[in-house]
């Protein structure tokens, strides 16, 4: 279940994201992993959250060439981004924040 966000919430997210680069990157790493194990809801949210705490909508969306609202419904609760657009959004997210994110494959025990 996901809970919306309150503005204090989100501020208190953007203030930690300004003065924290090891929270920002947490916070874009533990998105991916969601998506990544299947839990499209929360990663979308988290994501969500860390666009929200960095780079803005606004700006994603000229860098990525889609609007803003299309950005927003995507990562809403009901949105479905396209593997493309994800992909996109992630490779700008990486570029602004001066980060590169890598998988690691390891074996899960049995």
């Amino acid at each position: 279940m996901i809970m919306t966000l309150t503005r204090d919430f989100r501020e208190t997210i953007k203030a930690r994201a300004d003065r924290d680069d090891a929270f920002r990157s947490a916070l874009l790493s533990e998105a991916l992993d969601l998506l990544l194990s299947g839990n499209l809801d929360d990663g979308k949210a988290v994501l969500r959250d860390y666009i929200n705490a960095t780079i803005g909508f606004e700006n994603l969306a000229a860098r990525v060439g889609t609007p803003a609202k299309s950005l927003m419904r995507m990562f809403s609760a009901k949105g479905n981004p396209r593997a493309d657009n994800l992909f996109n959004v992630i490779v700008h997210l990486q570029r602004a924040g001066g980060i590169r994110v890598s998988v690691e494959v390891t074996e899960e025990a049995a």
